[in-house]
């Protein structure tokens, strides 16, 4: 990206890029205070989940023009709905992953233990790895992040429901999502470090880049990450689909991001942040840049994936079966609350820790699974209301 920047100034000499990093956690709270005094970006990354709240906020202009100069029928129609609003594009999704199951195959091969298929295989291979300074499987359950939220999404996902119920309301106290809960619960205290209770996205990957965990749930990043922090790990890990709540039932999505880029509506380079946004997605550049992150970063442009130039990569072609794995998830499902298409409660379901908090309550004060469930249910229904959320 820096190089991209460095080559469209060399081109456009009025024109200064300056490239700022932050962690999703603290973005979220970038842009939201941003907003009240136009401290916000020209151009950015974002998360769909957020992108719904900005449009909201008018806080976007529409990107009709610079998906048609890219080619709208190069990209998902998901994946731009996702960040639509009446008849409109919002944001361009710049790159895609799936989280699926990854797993140590040197622990599962020495212990003699099959890849878990369902959550119960999962549970008894994960109490079975946790020892020796390993954890079978770490719970991130911090409540400045959604990671609490992405766990229990994945539970219910696989019982055939949602954390958004059809009529907009959460959905907390089904017996799917109670039983997630308690499975939560359960493998936070069996298989889990006890810091886990406070872990965000990167503390949670973290502990398998370092090889201290059997199981993890994440993206293709996981290749990347063991390469850096333990190269020699890196030929004993795999992906696999999630787990179902028996085997031979369908593959569920449970969750795919579509990242996507967004020029705000206080900038006043508008048109000089569109034309850098599109000089992004000229093919060999573009393909630079998902090699950047090889495995973690998949094409949001269908022509692209099936390109040679894509395709000749060695770790994409090393970890070509877990990469599989990735891309058959990556049409089966969506961001968090956005099964039914662009919700405001999905923001609000993935960004307040309500969730998160929920865990807590059970884990560290003892309270009752349904009533910890009810009351959080209860106040997110009312955030939803408060924001203006359409609930039937």
């Amino acid at each position: 990206m820096e190089r991209m920047a460095a080559e469209f100034e060399d081109a456009h000499p009025d024109v200064d890029i300056t490239i700022e990093t932050f962690a999703w956690p603290e973005f979220y709270t970038m842009w939201t205070t941003g907003l009240a005094t136009g401290q916000v970006p020209d151009l950015s990354t974002a998360l769909p989940n957020h992108v719904v709240e900005m449009i909201g906020a008018e806080a976007l202009v529409p990107l009709d023009d610079v998906i048609e100069e890219i080619g709208h029928e190069r990209f998902s129609e998901a994946a731009l709905t996702e960040g639509s609003k009446d008849g409109h594009a919002y944001a361009i999704p710049i790159y895609s992953h799936a989280q699926v199951m990854w797993y140590r195959t040197d622990l599962l091969e020495d212990a003699g233990i099959a890849v878990p298929e369902t959550w119960e295989e999962l549970a008894h291979a994960a109490a079975a790895l946790t020892e020796d300074g390993t954890y079978g499987l770490s719970v991130p359950l911090g409540a400045n992040d959604m990671m609490g939220s992405r766990f229990l999404n994945f539970y219910v996902q696989s019982a055939g429901e949602r954390l958004l119920a059809d009529d907009g309301r959460a959905n907390l106290t089904s017996e799917a999502a109670l039983e997630g809960i308690d499975y939560w619960v359960e493998a936070y205290r069996s298989t889990s470090p006890e810091g886990s209770l406070n872990y965000d996205v990167l503390d949670q990957a973290t502990l398998f880049y370092q090889g201290r965990t059997a199981f993890d749930f994440n993206s293709g990043f996981h290749i990347s990450g063991v390469e850096g922090a333990s190269p020699d790990l890196l030929g004993d890990i795999a992906a696999a689909p999630l787990p179902r709540m028996a085997a031979g039932e369908p593959h569920y999505g449970g969750e795919t991001s579509n990242i996507p880029m967004v020029v705000w509506e206080a900038s006043d380079v508008q048109e000089e942040a569109k034309a850098f946004l599109r000089f992004l997605y000229n093919d060999e550049d573009y393909i630079e840049f998902l090699h950047s992150v090889p495995g973690g970063m998949l094409p949001a442009m269908s022509d692209i994936s099936d390109s040679p130039e894509y395709q000749d990569n060695d770790v994409i072609e090393e970890f070509s079966e877990s990469v599989a794995v990735i891309e058959e998830a990556v049409p089966l499902g969506t961001a968090i609350g956005m099964e039914q298409g662009p919700a405001l409660q999905a923001g609000i379901l993935t960004s307040q820790g309500v969730v998160e908090r929920m865990f807590h309550s059970v884990i560290l004060d003892g309270t009752d699974t349904r009533e910890a469930a009810e009351a959080a249910e209860r106040e997110l229904n009312e955030l939803f209301e408060a924001a203006g959320a359409e609930i039937g």
